[in-house]
């Protein structure tokens, strides 16, 4: 019987994560901050998060096996596509500690402990880029290695330093941005899309954690003897790409989530408006016309508009008596002032509404109602009318108030006619 060993590489190759993946994610996330980014070109956070979706998706373009033997062909120098590629992926290191320190200190307003931490953090890695460079140039690797490089040369003379050096680099860079990620959410009062976005952004440098452990315990290896390349060769990649996305949606969440939710405001402000509004078609005999290429905030403020505009000169017919008795039966039924407010302006326009064409156009000396409030209050007056049984029982009940007051005043009596006392 023969023993199957466990290959790890294989088994790993069955479930890899294609580089294209990440690299659409992050540009879909460049994409969608790219009008913001140029409109605001001047607000140093903005610049941060262009410069590290930028250099992200270098990143997944220029380390794919096919671009990186593609640059060493074009150069004609084997292995060009090391330090170019640990050079993208240092840089990238830095802008994100560039971007947490600019997102959670407030380089807008000016901190000069902010700018100072940015220039440190550029110096640093400006430096660390320039030190990748020299030590590939003083390294002999005449064998081009597309996939496994970081372990091929793991032992080689100056290769060996450049190597550790980036890895060195990005991790530091990533334990220092998930420290700082972490605090942040744990902070009171952020928005909870932000919050989300930064869980992301956390789980996507923990996983940026886990690529340096893979790549080290594989040159580690290496130095002592031992073969563990698919860690390196096969964990890393997917895990990296994982990585990417998860960073990338981070970024996407918050900015698509506050755009979701400004949307679906508008869209209940404008459902909501939706009864008032039919009830001052009725009144006014037509509405808003159909525009296809309407935004959602245009539609809402041309129906704000028209229920305002048609509203105005039916205040003319309200009847200030009876939004005072349909206020005092709201109240009576366990409403609130304000529901009770807005019910009783329900009851009065439906009133007005029904039988403005019957009554007298009143004079323009009459003193007509302030309509003020309930231009302003449009929206609770709609909710009101959406309860029609509510409002006819409301209805019912300042009209038996009506009634009652009716009965109960005093007959008022005409004086009698003198007559003469016959006994004069």
């Amino acid at each position: 019987m023969t023993t199957l060993a466990f290959d790890p590489a294989a088994l790993l190759d069955a479930v890899y994560v294609p580089f294209w993946i990440p690299t659409v994610v992050l540009a879909a996330a460049l994409v969608i901050k790219l009008p913001t980014i140029v409109r605001l070109w001047r607000d140093p956070l903005l610049r941060a998060v262009a410069g590290l979706l930028l250099l992200a998706c270098a990143v997944f373009v220029f380390c794919t096996p096919a671009t990186i033997a593609w640059v060493n062909r074009l150069t004609g120098v084997p292995n060009i596509s090391a330090p170019w590629c640990y050079s993208l992926l240092t840089a990238f290191c830095g802008s994100c500690l560039v971007l947490i320190i600019t997102w959670r200190s407030g380089l807008t307003e000016g901190l000069p402990a902010t700018r100072r931490a940015v220039r440190w953090v550029v110096t640093v890695y400006l430096g660390v880029i320039a030190a990748l460079w020299v030590l590939f140039a003083l390294a002999d690797v005449p064998v081009e290695r597309v996939r496994d490089l970081d372990t091929y040369y793991a032992r080689t003379p100056f290769m060996r330093e450049e190597i550790l050096l980036y890895l060195t680099a990005h991790c530091v860079a990533c334990l220092i941005t998930s420290r700082l990620i972490w605090n942040w959410v744990r902070a009171d009062g952020l928005d909870a899309w932000l919050r989300g976005g930064l869980k992301l952004l956390g789980a996507g440098y923990v996983l940026n954690l886990i690529f340096d452990a893979c790549k080290l315990t594989a040159v580690a290896a290496r130095w002592c003897g031992r073969d563990l390349d698919w860690l390196s060769t096969n964990l890393a990649p997917p895990v990296a790409a994982l990585s990417a996305i998860l960073i990338a949606v981070g970024f996407i969440l918050p900015h698509a989530g506050q755009y979701l939710d400004d949307r679906w405001r508008v869209h209940l402000a404008h459902r909501e408006l939706r009864p008032l509004y039919e009830l001052m078609r009725t009144a006014s005999g037509g509405g808003v016309p159909f525009v296809l290429r309407a935004t959602p905030e245009l539609r809402l403020i041309r129906r704000e508009t028209f229920i305002r505009d048609v509203l105005l000169p039916l205040a003319r017919h309200l009847d200030a008596g009876l939004a005072d008795r349909a206020r005092r039966a709201a109240l009576a039924r366990g409403h609130t002032p304000d529901e009770a407010r807005a019910i009783a302006a329900a009851v009065a326009i439906t009133d007005a509404v029904a039988t403005r064409g019957s009554r007298p156009e009143p004079p323009d000396t009459d003193h007509s109602p302030d309509p003020t409030t309930l231009l302003k209050e449009i929206g609770a007056v709609s909710r009101a009318l959406r309860r029609p049984d509510e409002i006819e029982a409301v209805r019912a009940r300042a009209a038996a108030e009506a009634e009652s007051v009716l009965v109960h005043e005093p007959a008022v009596h005409e004086p009698s006619a003198h007559r003469p006392d016959p006994h004069e």
